[in-house]
């Protein structure tokens, strides 16, 4: 494995910039996932470091190596799709082995063996080598298209929505699976996915991409924290961040350039006697978590409640905002740091 990195990279087809200006590296042994919205640059990015694109600026560099004139079989990196382009007329032992018996990487029939074996025994697919591609379900082919990218030991990983076609339990399971696989492993992966949690479980960094431009790169707890931007701070999270404007519900102490605060649906408090007036428009009973959604001075406000408060729709009640919770932005939607 080795450390990656794009310096400057820009990408356009057409008068669109899909990626714009990129600078994103990517250390040895790292998880790095890329989030944002359907549009935002992310499989560009990837196609970038794999060779299936090439920047109309700046450069890619693969293992200390200016990689940005190589193709990319010359780069050793593995693509992970979000469909599973298995072969499905063969078994699972020959579509691991396959990268393992390419021309210019053929391996000797007992180094296959052994390292198929190994990587099916981690994936916990050992017991279905001998099986045809076709007689998989959805998980055990992903697994079986995630260990033929690791077979190969490359120097980084590119995977793109992994994951999204599979259903909510499956998703669970791999997500944790990948992790401990790539510790395991210490693999260099760069991850790309609209999903918030799953950037959240895998990644030791999160880049927010926006519309081809990265906004924020930072460990998952300091992006949901310290969000440079609002639609940062949009980004993870569920329900999304409270956006008011500065100087309602009772925000008195805003720095002189806020425009907007954001407030976590966490740290806002309901049943206040301090409070604002407000009534309750819905409350969804999530197991552990309960969400209100509260109408108070013009505007829905979410809050995040305890699932035994005896709260319910159309009941008047205060709301409040807990002291010191709220994150100020500018006018141009920055977070303004004090």
């Amino acid at each position: 494995m080795a450390d990656a990195a794009l310096i400057g990279a820009t990408k356009r087809f057409g008068e669109t910039v899909a990626v714009d200006d990129v600078s994103l590296s990517i250390a040895h042994g790292e998880f790095v996932v890329l989030l944002g919205p359907t549009g935002a640059g992310k499989t560009t990015t990837l196609r970038l470091f794999a060779g299936l694109e090439r920047p109309d600026e700046g450069s890619v560099h693969i293992a200390g190596v200016d990689v940005t004139a190589m193709p990319p079989a010359a780069r050793d990196v593995a693509f992970v799709f979000q469909q599973y382009s298995l072969y499905p007329h063969y078994t699972v032992f020959d579509n691991l082995a396959f990268p393992l018996r390419a021309p210019g990487r053929r391996q000797p029939a007992k180094v296959v063996r052994e390292r198929v074996t190994a990587i099916a025994e981690m994936l916990k697919i050992g017991g279905k080598l001998k099986n045809k591609a076709t007689a998989l379900s959805g998980g055990e082919m992903q697994r079986v298209s995630i260990g033929r990218a690791l077979v190969r030991e490359p120097n980084l990983f590119l995977m793109d929505e992994p994951l999204s076609s599979l259903d909510a339990k499956l998703r669970e399971e791999l997500r944790v699976e990948l992790k401990r696989i790539q510790r395991d492993l210490d693999a260099t992966i760069l991850y790309v996915t609209h999903d918030q949690l799953e950037a959240m479980t895998l990644a030791d960094r999160i880049g927010i991409l926006q519309e081809g431009r990265l906004v924020q790169l930072d460990v998952p707890r300091r992006v949901y924290e310290s969000p440079a931007t609002i639609y940062a701070a949009q980004r993870l999270g569920s329900p999304q961040i409270n956006l008011i404007p500065a100087g309602r519900l009772g925000l008195v102490d805003a720095p002189a350039r806020a425009a907007t605060a954001g407030v976590r649906p966490e740290d806002v408090t309901v049943g206040a006697a301090e409070g604002m007036d407000g009534r309750v428009l819905n409350v969804e009973h999530l197991g552990a978590e309960t969400i209100a959604l509260i109408a108070v001075e013009g505007r829905n406000v979410h809050a995040l409640i305890d699932r035994e408060a005896p709260l319910h729709s159309g009941e008047a009640t205060r709301v409040a905002v807990r002291p010191g919770a709220a994150l100020w932005f500018d006018g141009e939607e920055r977070l303004i740091v004090a």
